[in-house]
């Protein structure tokens, strides 16, 4: 495939992603933050297992847990904790910054130039995602904003890593072993720290399946896809994609208010993206990124 369309495919999950803000106020028990991360992760991982039938050898097994880590439980929780002690406009910038961070990551474990044309698109975004979600209402808290910056240091380091350790099997493999590694990890958590769920509604399971089977398991398989098929630093400026979904679902589903500055923000938000695919185009004196295992369509 081109990369136009490697690109257009690894869009949609951020895209997806921003319903999640929806689905979860409006369709799932408030107060249950790392029981519905493992509602989301471990019924979607052990679907893909079934399917795929690929179970990760021992040799794999460290590095799908620290994967399904920092991709799944370790970036969901925090991103909860940000999201309960700070506005979600603030939450959402901050989550931005990991675009920068997988630029600096991948220059460090992978040997990728970083680029200013690059650096410049990602700084463009953040301001974006500022502009489109930031209130007059905003305020800093200490522990929040500490959870926000790990929750995109812990979103960067996985997509670095995925790119970084990429197995000879298919992106739906590598999916299950990562949501199945991070809802292990979250179960016993979920049952230490929080009470029963109550019981659930026919909403509630529609909620859960919608995160579940396409929030998780069909938008991270196009995510490790595209991050075995595109710069990382391009693929990180997809994730802005999430947030402008984010709040166009919340005018067109919610009724909720459209300012001129927000509009004006996911203008800068879009534009940031485009120019970050163009900057981290790799150079004709670079060698592909794309490895002999993704070319011959095994990743």
């Amino acid at each position: 495939m081109s990369r136009t369309t490697d690109i257009l495919l690894t869009a949609l999950a951020p895209a997806i992603w921003g319903s999640t803000y929806l689905v979860t106020t409006e369709a799932l028990p408030a107060g249950y933050p790392v029981t519905l991360a493992a509602l989301r992760a471990l019924p979607a991982g052990l679907l893909l297992l079934a399917v795929t039938r690929c179970l990760p050898p021992r040799a794999w097994l460290g590095r799908t847990f620290l994967l399904g880590s920092f991709n799944f439980a370790l970036f969901w929780s925090l991103l909860f904790v940000a999201a309960y002690r700070l506005p979600g406009g603030v939450a959402a910038t901050l989550g931005a910054l990991q675009a920068i961070m997988v630029i600096l990551m991948a220059h460090g474990w992978l040997g990728t130039p970083i680029r200013a044309g690059a650096v410049a698109a990602a700084a463009s975004g953040v301001l974006g995602v500022a502009l489109l979600l930031i209130g007059p209402e905003a305020a800093l808290d200490p522990v929040g904003i500490a959870a926000g910056l790990g929750g995109a240091a812990s979103m960067a380091a996985g997509t670095v890593l995925s790119r970084k350790w990429q197995p000879p099997v298919s992106a739906l493999s590598f999916t299950a072993w990562q949501l199945t590694a991070g809802g292990l990890i979250l179960l016993p958590l979920a049952l230490i720290m929080e009470p029963a769920l109550p019981p659930l509604t026919a909403t509630n399971l529609a909620g859960l399946a919608w995160l579940g089977l396409i929030g998780a398991a069909a938008t991270y398989a196009l995510w490790f896809r595209g991050i075995a098929r595109i710069e990382p630093g391009a693929v990180s400026m997809l994730g802005m994609m999430s947030p402008v979904t984010a709040v166009l679902l919340g005018w067109v589903w919610l009724g909720q208010s459209l300012t001129p500055l927000q509009g004006l923000g996911a203008a800068i938000v879009l534009g940031s993206v485009w120019a970050g695919q163009r900057a981290n185009r790799p150079s004709a004196s670079i060698p592909s990124l794309r490895s002999p295992r993704t070319q011959s369509g095994l990743a």
